[in-house]
Protein backbone atom coordinates (compact mmCIF):
# COMPACT_ATOMS: atom_id res chain seq x y z
CA UNK A 1 0.00 0.00 0.00
CA UNK A 2 1.13 3.63 -0.74
CA UNK A 3 0.16 7.05 0.93
CA UNK A 4 -0.28 10.21 -1.46
CA UNK A 5 -1.12 13.82 -0.50
CA UNK A 6 -4.32 15.03 -1.29
CA UNK A 7 -6.81 17.74 -0.11
CA UNK A 8 -7.73 16.21 2.61
CA UNK A 9 -3.79 15.95 3.95
CA UNK A 10 -1.32 12.58 3.73
CA UNK A 11 -3.84 9.48 2.38
CA UNK A 12 -4.65 6.84 4.88
CA UNK A 13 -3.70 3.57 3.32
CA UNK A 14 -6.78 2.87 1.70
CA UNK A 15 -6.62 -0.36 -0.64
CA UNK A 16 -5.15 -3.03 -2.32
CA UNK A 17 -5.15 -3.89 -6.22
CA UNK A 18 -8.41 -2.69 -7.16
CA UNK A 19 -10.78 -5.85 -7.49
CA UNK A 20 -14.01 -6.25 -9.85
CA UNK A 21 -16.58 -7.89 -8.17
CA UNK A 22 -18.19 -10.85 -10.24
CA UNK A 23 -21.56 -11.42 -9.28
CA UNK A 24 -21.83 -14.90 -11.19
CA UNK A 25 -19.21 -16.57 -8.84
CA UNK A 26 -21.55 -16.00 -5.88
CA UNK A 27 -24.03 -18.60 -7.60
CA UNK A 28 -23.45 -21.44 -5.49
CA UNK A 29 -23.87 -19.21 -2.33
CA UNK A 30 -26.67 -19.71 -0.37
CA UNK A 31 -25.84 -15.99 0.87
CA UNK A 32 -26.23 -14.97 -2.49
CA UNK A 33 -30.04 -15.83 -2.65
CA UNK A 34 -30.73 -14.39 0.67
CA UNK A 35 -29.51 -11.21 -0.66
CA UNK A 36 -31.44 -11.72 -3.06
CA UNK A 37 -34.82 -12.45 -1.34
CA UNK A 38 -34.37 -9.97 0.42
CA UNK A 39 -33.28 -7.34 -2.01
CA UNK A 40 -36.85 -8.52 -3.94
CA UNK A 41 -38.50 -7.49 -0.61
CA UNK A 42 -37.19 -4.03 -0.74
CA UNK A 43 -38.26 -4.19 -4.31
CA UNK A 44 -42.08 -4.84 -3.58
CA UNK A 45 -41.22 -1.46 -0.78
CA UNK A 46 -39.79 0.41 -3.23
CA UNK A 47 -42.26 -0.15 -5.59
CA UNK A 48 -45.36 0.74 -3.50
CA UNK A 49 -43.77 3.71 -1.35
CA UNK A 50 -41.49 4.95 -4.18
CA UNK A 51 -38.29 5.09 -1.79
CA UNK A 52 -36.59 2.76 0.85
CA UNK A 53 -34.74 3.29 3.88
CA UNK A 54 -32.44 0.17 4.65
CA UNK A 55 -30.32 0.19 8.22
CA UNK A 56 -26.31 -0.70 7.56
CA UNK A 57 -26.56 -3.59 9.95
CA UNK A 58 -29.40 -4.88 6.99
CA UNK A 59 -27.40 -3.91 4.10
CA UNK A 60 -24.19 -5.50 5.18
CA UNK A 61 -25.31 -9.52 4.57
CA UNK A 62 -26.98 -7.82 1.23
CA UNK A 63 -23.56 -6.57 -0.01
CA UNK A 64 -21.59 -9.66 1.05
CA UNK A 65 -23.66 -12.01 -0.26
CA UNK A 66 -23.54 -9.98 -3.91
CA UNK A 67 -20.02 -10.80 -3.47
CA UNK A 68 -18.64 -7.65 -1.49
CA UNK A 69 -15.14 -8.59 0.63
CA UNK A 70 -14.82 -9.00 3.97
CA UNK A 71 -11.67 -7.08 3.98
CA UNK A 72 -13.74 -4.10 1.62
CA UNK A 73 -15.93 -2.80 4.64
CA UNK A 74 -13.10 -1.37 6.12
CA UNK A 75 -11.28 -0.14 3.16
CA UNK A 76 -14.72 2.23 2.37
CA UNK A 77 -14.92 3.38 5.48
CA UNK A 78 -11.18 5.14 3.95
CA UNK A 79 -12.29 6.35 0.59
CA UNK A 80 -13.01 9.63 1.53
CA UNK A 81 -9.77 10.54 2.37
CA UNK A 82 -8.80 10.64 -1.09
CA UNK A 83 -11.55 13.50 -2.03
CA UNK A 84 -10.62 17.03 -4.02
CA UNK A 85 -11.70 20.43 -3.54
CA UNK A 86 -15.11 21.10 -4.64
CA UNK A 87 -15.03 24.12 -6.74
CA UNK A 88 -18.02 26.09 -5.56
CA UNK A 89 -18.32 24.67 -1.80
CA UNK A 90 -15.34 25.62 0.58
CA UNK A 91 -16.69 23.22 3.18
CA UNK A 92 -17.04 20.34 1.26
CA UNK A 93 -14.40 17.68 -0.66
CA UNK A 94 -15.28 15.61 -3.59
CA UNK A 95 -14.69 12.90 -6.35
CA UNK A 96 -17.24 11.84 -8.90
CA UNK A 97 -17.46 9.15 -11.53
CA UNK A 98 -20.11 8.20 -14.49
CA UNK A 99 -21.03 4.71 -14.95
CA UNK A 100 -23.38 2.94 -17.25
CA UNK A 101 -25.47 0.60 -16.02
CA UNK A 102 -26.98 -1.25 -19.09
CA UNK A 103 -29.87 -3.73 -18.23
CA UNK A 104 -29.45 -4.96 -21.80
CA UNK A 105 -25.65 -5.97 -21.68
CA UNK A 106 -25.78 -6.91 -18.14
CA UNK A 107 -22.88 -4.82 -17.11
CA UNK A 108 -21.61 -1.84 -15.48
CA UNK A 109 -19.03 0.26 -17.08
CA UNK A 110 -17.24 3.15 -16.07
CA UNK A 111 -17.65 6.10 -18.60
CA UNK A 112 -15.36 9.19 -19.62
CA UNK A 113 -15.26 11.92 -17.31
CA UNK A 114 -17.88 15.04 -18.10
CA UNK A 115 -18.70 18.22 -16.15
CA UNK A 116 -21.35 18.54 -13.90
CA UNK A 117 -24.56 20.80 -14.02
CA UNK A 118 -28.00 20.84 -12.43
CA UNK A 119 -30.05 24.12 -13.18
CA UNK A 120 -32.83 25.85 -11.50
CA UNK A 121 -35.34 24.01 -14.39
CA UNK A 122 -34.19 20.76 -12.87
CA UNK A 123 -35.75 21.96 -9.03
CA UNK A 124 -32.28 22.86 -7.64
CA UNK A 125 -31.60 26.53 -6.69
CA UNK A 126 -28.41 27.51 -5.51
CA UNK A 127 -25.48 29.95 -6.47
CA UNK A 128 -24.37 27.45 -8.94
CA UNK A 129 -26.77 26.50 -10.64
CA UNK A 130 -26.46 26.10 -14.27
CA UNK A 131 -22.47 26.31 -13.96
CA UNK A 132 -20.20 23.29 -15.21
CA UNK A 133 -18.59 21.58 -12.80
CA UNK A 134 -15.59 19.48 -12.75
CA UNK A 135 -14.64 17.21 -9.74
CA UNK A 136 -11.29 14.92 -8.45
CA UNK A 137 -12.42 11.89 -10.87
CA UNK A 138 -13.31 8.44 -8.91
CA UNK A 139 -10.11 7.07 -7.36
CA UNK A 140 -9.35 3.61 -8.48
CA UNK A 141 -9.44 2.38 -4.37
CA UNK A 142 -12.74 3.46 -4.63
CA UNK A 143 -13.80 2.42 -7.80
CA UNK A 144 -12.13 -0.95 -7.25
CA UNK A 145 -13.58 -1.49 -3.83
CA UNK A 146 -16.22 -4.52 -3.81
CA UNK A 147 -18.13 -2.82 -1.23
CA UNK A 148 -18.71 0.20 -4.22
CA UNK A 149 -19.80 -1.87 -6.94
CA UNK A 150 -21.87 -3.61 -4.37
CA UNK A 151 -23.59 -0.81 -3.93
CA UNK A 152 -23.88 0.29 -7.73
CA UNK A 153 -25.42 -4.09 -8.32
CA UNK A 154 -28.10 -3.41 -5.39
CA UNK A 155 -29.11 0.21 -6.96
CA UNK A 156 -30.00 -1.65 -10.28
CA UNK A 157 -31.86 -4.99 -8.91
CA UNK A 158 -33.94 -1.92 -6.67
CA UNK A 159 -34.55 0.39 -9.56
CA UNK A 160 -35.24 -1.81 -12.66
CA UNK A 161 -38.33 -1.65 -14.75
CA UNK A 162 -39.54 0.28 -11.81
CA UNK A 163 -41.93 3.10 -13.59
CA UNK A 164 -40.96 6.76 -13.19
CA UNK A 165 -42.40 9.75 -14.43
CA UNK A 166 -40.37 10.88 -17.48
CA UNK A 167 -38.10 14.14 -17.08
CA UNK A 168 -37.56 16.33 -20.33
CA UNK A 169 -35.02 15.84 -22.97
CA UNK A 170 -33.94 11.75 -21.25
CA UNK A 171 -33.81 9.28 -23.69
CA UNK A 172 -36.44 6.28 -22.01
CA UNK A 173 -35.77 4.10 -25.45
CA UNK A 174 -32.04 3.75 -24.49
CA UNK A 175 -31.33 0.03 -22.49
CA UNK A 176 -28.91 1.90 -20.28
CA UNK A 177 -28.77 3.97 -17.63
CA UNK A 178 -26.12 7.16 -16.32
CA UNK A 179 -25.43 6.42 -12.88
CA UNK A 180 -23.01 9.62 -11.48
CA UNK A 181 -21.54 8.42 -8.20
CA UNK A 182 -20.09 11.25 -5.87
CA UNK A 183 -17.95 10.96 -3.00
CA UNK A 184 -18.93 13.77 -0.59
CA UNK A 185 -17.31 14.89 2.59
CA UNK A 186 -18.63 17.40 4.07
CA UNK A 187 -16.91 19.71 7.05
CA UNK A 188 -17.85 21.79 9.75
CA UNK A 189 -15.23 23.89 11.40
CA UNK A 190 -16.08 26.58 13.81
CA UNK A 191 -12.93 28.31 13.89
CA UNK A 192 -12.47 28.61 10.18
CA UNK A 193 -16.11 29.91 9.84
CA UNK A 194 -17.15 26.89 8.06
CA UNK A 195 -20.77 25.72 8.73
CA UNK A 196 -20.94 22.46 6.85
CA UNK A 197 -24.60 22.22 4.74
CA UNK A 198 -25.53 18.64 2.87
CA UNK A 199 -27.57 20.38 1.49
CA UNK A 200 -27.18 24.26 1.18
CA UNK A 201 -29.93 24.61 -1.39
CA UNK A 202 -32.37 23.77 0.47
CA UNK A 203 -35.64 22.05 -0.80
CA UNK A 204 -34.47 20.28 -4.32
CA UNK A 205 -34.50 17.95 -6.76
CA UNK A 206 -31.22 16.56 -8.39
CA UNK A 207 -32.17 16.17 -11.69
CA UNK A 208 -32.24 12.20 -11.45
CA UNK A 209 -34.86 9.28 -11.76
CA UNK A 210 -33.39 7.68 -8.64
CA UNK A 211 -30.94 8.95 -6.01
CA UNK A 212 -29.38 6.80 -3.42
CA UNK A 213 -27.30 7.86 -0.72
CA UNK A 214 -24.89 5.71 1.76
CA UNK A 215 -23.88 6.61 5.00
CA UNK A 216 -19.79 5.84 5.08
CA UNK A 217 -19.02 7.60 8.28
CA UNK A 218 -18.55 10.75 10.54
CA UNK A 219 -16.27 12.30 13.46
CA UNK A 220 -17.28 14.91 16.14
CA UNK A 221 -20.95 14.84 14.42
CA UNK A 222 -23.67 15.97 17.00
CA UNK A 223 -26.53 13.23 16.73
CA UNK A 224 -29.16 15.73 15.76
CA UNK A 225 -26.81 16.28 12.74
CA UNK A 226 -27.85 15.96 8.81
CA UNK A 227 -31.46 14.56 9.41
CA UNK A 228 -33.04 14.24 5.85
CA UNK A 229 -36.50 15.14 4.70
CA UNK A 230 -38.95 14.54 2.17
CA UNK A 231 -40.83 17.01 0.81
CA UNK A 232 -44.30 16.72 -1.91
CA UNK A 233 -43.20 18.11 -5.04
CA UNK A 234 -45.62 20.85 -4.01
CA UNK A 235 -43.08 22.52 -1.35
CA UNK A 236 -41.27 25.71 -2.92
CA UNK A 237 -37.82 24.66 -4.68
CA UNK A 238 -35.14 26.25 -2.42
CA UNK A 239 -36.52 27.31 0.81
CA UNK A 240 -34.74 26.21 4.09
CA UNK A 241 -36.23 23.43 6.17
CA UNK A 242 -37.46 26.27 8.61
CA UNK A 243 -40.15 27.79 5.89
CA UNK A 244 -41.48 24.32 4.86
CA UNK A 245 -45.04 23.27 4.95
CA UNK A 246 -44.86 20.82 7.49
CA UNK A 247 -48.04 19.02 6.05
CA UNK A 248 -45.81 18.53 3.22
CA UNK A 249 -43.07 16.58 4.70
CA UNK A 250 -43.51 12.80 3.23
CA UNK A 251 -40.76 11.04 5.23
CA UNK A 252 -38.18 11.75 7.86
CA UNK A 253 -34.55 9.68 7.73
CA UNK A 254 -31.22 10.06 9.31
CA UNK A 255 -28.01 8.20 8.22
CA UNK A 256 -26.18 7.63 11.48
CA UNK A 257 -24.88 3.98 11.10
CA UNK A 258 -22.42 2.70 8.26
CA UNK A 259 -23.78 1.90 5.52
CA UNK A 260 -27.00 3.31 6.31
CA UNK A 261 -29.38 3.69 3.08
CA UNK A 262 -31.67 5.50 1.23
CA UNK A 263 -33.29 5.09 -1.90
CA UNK A 264 -36.18 7.10 -3.88
CA UNK A 265 -37.67 8.17 -6.97
CA UNK A 266 -36.26 11.51 -7.04
CA UNK A 267 -39.05 12.83 -9.49
CA UNK A 268 -41.58 12.00 -6.96
CA UNK A 269 -40.21 13.94 -3.89
CA UNK A 270 -38.22 17.38 -2.95
CA UNK A 271 -36.00 16.70 -0.07
CA UNK A 272 -33.71 18.62 2.03
CA UNK A 273 -30.77 18.03 4.72
CA UNK A 274 -30.53 19.94 7.80
CA UNK A 275 -26.49 21.10 8.73
CA UNK A 276 -23.76 19.23 10.65
CA UNK A 277 -23.16 20.35 13.78
CA UNK A 278 -19.99 19.85 16.04
CA UNK A 279 -20.16 17.90 19.45
CA UNK A 280 -16.80 19.80 20.34
CA UNK A 281 -16.39 23.14 18.71
CA UNK A 282 -12.81 23.21 18.89
CA UNK A 283 -12.66 20.37 16.50
CA UNK A 284 -13.36 19.51 12.99
CA UNK A 285 -16.78 17.87 12.51
CA UNK A 286 -16.77 15.50 9.43
CA UNK A 287 -19.62 13.64 7.61
CA UNK A 288 -18.69 11.23 4.68
CA UNK A 289 -21.17 9.87 1.96
CA UNK A 290 -21.48 7.96 -1.16
CA UNK A 291 -24.16 10.09 -3.37
CA UNK A 292 -25.21 7.88 -6.48
CA UNK A 293 -27.82 9.36 -9.20
CA UNK A 294 -29.31 7.13 -11.86
CA UNK A 295 -30.94 8.27 -14.67
CA UNK A 296 -31.78 8.18 -18.28
CA UNK A 297 -29.45 9.00 -21.04
CA UNK A 298 -29.48 12.87 -21.49
CA UNK A 299 -29.76 14.02 -25.45
CA UNK A 300 -29.55 17.36 -26.98
CA UNK A 301 -31.77 20.00 -25.86
CA UNK A 302 -31.58 18.96 -22.32
CA UNK A 303 -31.62 22.37 -19.43
CA UNK A 304 -28.46 21.21 -18.65
CA UNK A 305 -26.72 22.19 -22.24
CA UNK A 306 -25.34 19.27 -23.55
CA UNK A 307 -25.99 15.77 -23.83
CA UNK A 308 -24.32 12.58 -22.36
CA UNK A 309 -21.34 11.07 -23.75
CA UNK A 310 -21.21 7.38 -23.35
CA UNK A 311 -17.50 6.72 -24.39
CA UNK A 312 -15.94 4.44 -21.69
CA UNK A 313 -13.23 5.76 -19.72
CA UNK A 314 -10.01 5.10 -20.98
CA UNK A 315 -7.66 5.77 -17.97
CA UNK A 316 -9.85 3.58 -15.22
CA UNK A 317 -11.74 1.52 -16.86
CA UNK A 318 -14.38 -1.46 -15.11
CA UNK A 319 -16.81 -3.52 -16.47
CA UNK A 320 -19.05 -4.96 -13.79
CA UNK A 321 -21.26 -8.12 -14.77
CA UNK A 322 -25.07 -8.05 -13.58
CA UNK A 323 -27.35 -10.96 -12.37
CA UNK A 324 -30.82 -10.53 -13.48
CA UNK A 325 -33.46 -12.35 -11.47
Amino acid sequence: MTTTTTANGPRTPCQRKPHTLNIHDQRYNAHFYSAIASIMALRQTYLKNRFIFVRGEDMIPILKGLGATNEDFDYVQLVSDLTGPDPTLDYRTVTHGRYSIDFASRSIQRLEQQPYTLTVQEDYRRHDSGVPRIFDETPAEMQGNTVVQALLLFKALIFQDIPVTPRDHLDYSAPNWITTLFNARTHTDARAGLQGEPALEGVHSDGSDHTMTVFLGSDNMRPDSAVTFMHDNQETTGVALSQTNPTLIRARVQHRGFLDTLVFVDHDFKHSVTSVYAVDEERVAVRDMLVVFTRKPKVEGHVSGYADTMRVHQREPLEVPMWLP
